[in-house]
C-alpha cells in the first residue's frame, strides 16, 4: 500500500505530467479492443510509448495482454498521469483516490458534471474541492484525452487515432471539442500538416485551455497553437497565454463557435459553457493577438502564413494586398474574398506597371495583374513576382495559380517556391484541385490555400490581430451577474469625477411646480430611469419644447406613457437638455463581461444602434491612439468625411490635440 501524498508534484513538470508522463494508469480499461475504454491502451502500445501502462481492471489478471491492476493503490509506483474512463458515478471515488496518491495529472473521460445540471455541479465541486487540497491538476471532464507524437504518448480514447502513419510536426492543438482531434487529424494529414501535441480540455473545471497551452510553450518541438473555442471561459489564462506565445514569435489561430445564437447555445449544452456575445470574442481575440478564422477549413491552412506577418501595433490604414495570376477569375474571387473582410486589393502604381513592363510582362493596368497563359511559364511568373514583392504599395501579394498547378504541378509552384524568401508575405491560391502542388507548397513552408474563401479568411485575420497587453492587464474571471444600467444623470456624474465634459443637463422632478434651467430654450425632455433602455419605445421623448407650461404639459404626457407601456417602472424625475447639433450621434457604452473582462464599445447611436449593428470594440483600457482607430473603424463616421458635395469634417473629427469630447450617451454594466 502507497503511502498518502498531498500537496503539488515537484519531480515533475505540469507539461511533463499532461503530455509526457513517465508513467501511465488506465483506470477502467477494458480488454475488449472494440470498446471506447480498450482504445488507449492500444494507442500506447501500437504508438512505441516506452514509459509504463498500468491498467486498473479489478475484475481481470490481463487487459488487451498486459498485466492488469486491481487499483491505483496496488501500484509499485504513483503513476504521473491517471486517464480514468469510469462512468460518471466512479469518478469522485477514482479522483480521490489519485489525490491521496499524489498523482500529477487525472484525465475524465465521463460527460454528466458541469452539462450535468443540479446533480452535475455537486460532482464539478466535489471534485474542484479535491483539486484545492490536493497537488492533483484535473483535466476536463469530457475529455477525450491528450497526445503527445514526440513522447508517443497517444492516450486518448478518440478512434480517428487507429490511423497509421500519422506525420509529426510543430503544430499544437487544443480544443474543447475532443471529436474536433480526429478531423483535424485526418485532414492535417492530407494537406501535409503534422502536429506536435494535442489536448481535449473538455469542461476545465481545473485546467483551463490556456493554462495547458502555457505549460507547452517552452517545447521546442511546439512553433505554433491551433485552438478550437466553444466559449471563453477563463479568459485571462487564455490572454496570458497569447502575450507569451508572442514574446516567443509562436502564433496561434483559432475558430470559435457562437456566431449565430443558435450555435451559442449547442456551445451551452455541450460543455455548460455560457456563450458571450460574438463581438466581443471577436475584439477579445484580436487584442490579444490571435487570428480568428471563419472558415474550419482555414483552421490548418493560417499558421504558415501567421509566422510572416508580424502582429500589427495599431494601424492607422488597412492592409494592402497585390494579386498577380494566371487566370482572371481566380484572381477575382480572392479580390471578392478580401473586399468582403474589409482587406484592400489595390491596383499597382505606375512605377510598379513601367518595371513590368520593363521585365517584358505587358500587364493591364487592372487592380489584379493578369498574366493569362503566358503566366504559366515560370519566367514570367517569377519576373512578376520579384517585382510585386519589391514594390512598396503593397503589405502582402497573392499569387493565384491555375490549371497547370494540376497537370505540371513542379513548373507551376516552382516561382512561387522561389519567391518564397522575399521580405514581403508570399501566399498562393490554387484553382484548381492540385494536391501534389499543394504539397510541394506545403513542404517549402509557402502559405497556401484550396480555396479563394480560405485565402481571403486567413490574411484578413491575420492582419486583423493587434499587439496583445501585458500579463498584468490580463482580466481576471468575473462573477455572472444580472446586468445594471446607469441613468444619464448618474452617468453623468461618473464622467465629472474622471474630468470628462458632457452636454448640458437637468434633472427635474416630476411633479416640480416650478421649473428654472441653467440654459435656455428650446429644450428636449427624456425620462430617467436605470431600466428603460430604449425611451422612444415608451413615449419617454419629447423635442423641441418652447417653454415652461410647454415643458409642464410634455413632462406629463412622458409619466402618462411610461405608465401605459411600462406600469412596472415608476417616473420619478425627467432629464432636460437643451437642444443641440453635432457632426451625429454615437454610443460609447462600458461592460464588464463576465469572460473577457471590462470591454468598450463605439457604436452609431440613436435608433441605428440596433439596426446596422456598425460598431467598434476593445479591451480595456483604450488608449488615445486605439479610440482613433475605433473611430475610424465605424461606417457611420465616412458622414463626416464628406459625400454628396457636403464639407468634410475630418479635421475637426480627428484632430490629434486639443479635441473638445462630449459624452452624450453612455452605458456601464456591472
Amino acid at each position: 500500500m502507497l503511502p498518502s501524498k498531498k500537496g503539488p508534484r515537484t519531480d515533475i513538470s505540469l507539461a511533463g505530467a499532461l503530455l509526457a508522463p513517465r508513467s501511465i494508469a488506465i483506470v477502467g480499461a477494458s480488454d475488449d479492443p472494440a470498446k471506447t475504454s480498450g482504445r488507449p491502451l492500444q494507442y500506447l502500445l501500437r504508438a512505441g510509448y516506452q514509459g509504463r501502462v498500468y491498467p486498473i481492471n479489478a475484475r481481470r489478471d490481463t487487459v488487451l495482454g498486459q498485466r492488469a491492476w486491481p487499483s491505483l493503490s496496488a501500484l509499485p509506483e504513483v503513476p504521473d498521469h491517471a486517464f480514468i474512463l469510469a462512468p460518471t458515478k466512479d469518478v469522485v471515488a477514482a479522483v480521490t483516490e489519485c489525490a491521496a496518491l499524489g498523482v500529477g495529472v487525472a484525465t475524465i473521460l465521463a460527460t454528466g458534471f458541469s452539462e450535468g445540471g443540479a446533480e452535475g455541479q455537486k460532482l464539478v465541486e466535489q471534485l474542484r474541492e479535491i483539486c484545492r487540497t490536493s497537488g492533483l491538476r484535473i483535466l476536463g471532464p469530457s475529455s477525450i484525452g491528450v497526445i503527445d507524437f514526440h513522447s508517443k504518448v497517444l492516450l486518448t480514447a478518440n478512434a480517428a487515432f487507429a490511423e497509421q502513419d500519422l506525420l509529426v510536426g510543430g503544430t499544437f492543438v487544443a480544443s474543447h471539442s475532443g471529436s474536433l482531434l480526429g478531423a483535424l487529424l485526418s485532414r492535417g494529414k492530407a494537406r501535409s500538416v503534422g502536429f506536435s501535441g494535442m489536448v481535449s480540455v473538455g469542461n476545465e473545471i481545473d485546467l483551463s485551455l490556456g493554462e495547458i497551452c502555457t505549460a507547452t510553450l517552452e517545447d521546442p518541438n511546439i512553433t505554433g497553437y491551433l485552438l478550437f473555442l466553444e466559449s471563453l471561459r477563463h479568459a485571462g489564462d487564455l490572454r496570458a497565454f497569447a502575450f507569451e506565445a508572442a514574446k516567443r514569435n509562436k502564433p496561434i489561430v483559432a475558430y470559435k463557435l457562437g456566431r449565430s445564437a443558435q450555435a451559442a447555445e449547442l456551445a451551452l449544452s455541450h460543455t455548460g459553457a455560457l456563450a458571450g456575445e460574438d463581438d466581443i470574442a471577436e475584439a477579445f481575440l484580436a487584442d490579444c493577438g490571435i487570428a480568428r478564422v471563419q472558415n474550419f477549413e482555414s483552421l490548418l491552412e493560417t499558421l504558415p502564413l501567421l509566422s510572416r506577418i508580424p502582429i500589427r501595433p495599431v494601424a492607422g490604414r488597412p492592409p494592402r494586398v497585390g494579386v498577380v495570376t494566371t487566370t482572371g477569375g481566380g484572381g477575382a474571387m480572392v479580390v471578392d474574398g478580401l473586399g468582403l473582410r474589409g482587406v484592400d486589393v489595390i491596383k499597382a502604381s505606375d512605377e510598379t506597371f513601367a518595371r513590368l513592363t520593363k521585365a517584358g510582362i505587358g500587364a493591364h493596368h487592372e487592380r489584379v495583374i493578369d498574366l493569362t497563359l503566358a503566366g504559366t511559364r515560370s519566367d514570367v511568373m517569377k519576373a512578376a513576382l520579384d517585382t510585386m514583392l519589391s514594390a512598396p504599395e503593397f503589405d502582402l501579394v497573392v499569387a493565384v495559380i491555375g490549371s497547370s498547378a494540376r497537370f505540371q504541378p513542379d513548373l507551376a509552384v516552382k516561382p512561387v517556391i522561389e519567391s518564397a524568401d522575399a521580405e514581403k508575405p508570399l501566399v498562393a491560391f490554387i484553382v484548381p484541385d492540385a494536391p501534389e502542388a499543394l504539397a510541394k507548397l506545403a513542404q517549402a513552408g509557402v502559405p497556401s490555400f484550396r480555396t479563394p474563401e480560405c485565402c481571403a479568411d486567413a490574411i484578413a485575420a491575420a492582419f486583423r490581430r493587434r499587439t496583445s497587453r501585458t500579463p498584468q492587464a490580463a482580466p481576471k474571471q468575473f462573477r455572472k451577474t444580472a446586468a445594471s444600467q446607469l441613468n444619464e444623470w448618474d452617468a453623468y456624474a461618473l464622467f465629472e469625477k474622471i474630468g470628462l465634459p458632457h452636454a448640458p443637463a437637468a434633472r427635474i422632478a416630476v411633479d416640480a411646480e416650478h421649473i428654472e434651467l441653467p440654459f435656455g430654450y428650446p429644450v428636449a425632455v427624456k425620462v430617467l430611469s436605470e431600466v428603460i433602455a430604449h425611451k422612444t419605445d415608451v413615449g419617454g421623448v419629447i423635442l423641441n419644447i418652447a417653454s415652461e407650461p410647454a415643458l409642464k404639459a410634455a413632462i406629463g404626457q412622458i409619466v402618462r406613457s411610461v405608465k401605459d407601456k411600462r406600469p412596472d417602472v415608476e417616473v420619478n424625475h425627467v432629464l432636460v437638455q437643451p437642444m443641440t447639433s453635432g457632426l451625429g450621434e454615437v454610443l460609447l457604452g462600458y461592460k464588464k463581461d463576465a469572460d473577457a473582462g471590462p470591454i468598450v464599445l463605439l457604436a452609431a447611436g440613436g435608433i441605428f444602434t440596433e439596426i446596422y449593428r456598425d460598431r467598434s470594440i476593445r479591451l480595456a483600457p483604450v488608449e488615445l491612439q486605439t479610440a482613433r482607430e475605433m473611430i475610424s473603424e465605424l461606417a457611420i463616421t465616412r458622414a463626416f468625411e464628406g459625400y454628396r458635395g457636403k464639407k468634410s469634417r475630418r479635421s475637426r473629427f480627428s484632430r490629434p490635440r486639443g479635441r473638445r469630447v462630449v459624452a452624450t450617451r453612455a452605458q456601464r454594466r456591472i
